[in-house]
């Protein structure tokens, strides 16, 4: 994977939760990292075909390892105006990172 590809942009965020003195629940983002990221749809490919089966994805991720910085499930990414939960993390050969991650869709009220 080379920088070529890598022409989007994503801001890497953890979401916690902090109870105040009345008992109510917030989350907050808190920032982690900006990285350069390939992007990858979900479309009709083999390779999607076979992850249709067991996971619930929307978009796949392919960045830079940063050191000292575990990704993990749960964390969240923000590209461009859209949200995304992450779902699973891969390690790739040691130097990058592919992140399988389903896109948050704000619910009607």
């Amino acid at each position: 994977m080379s920088f070529g590809k890598m022409n989007s942009f994503i801001d890497i965020f953890d979401q916690t939760q902090a109870k105040d003195s009345d008992g109510f629940v917030t989350e907050t983002d808190d920032f982690v990292a900006s990285v350069r990221a390939y992007k990858e749809e979900r479309h009709g490919s083999k390779k999607w075909a076979n992850m249709a089966a067991y996971t619930a994805a929307d978009a796949i991720f392919k960045f830079r390892r940063i050191p000292q910085l575990e990704i993990k499930s749960g964390m969240i990414l923000v590209f461009e105006t859209e949200r995304y939960k992450i779902v699973s993390v891969e390690h790739l050969k040691g130097l990058y990172v592919e992140v399988s991650a389903e896109k948050m869709v704000p619910s009607n009220r």
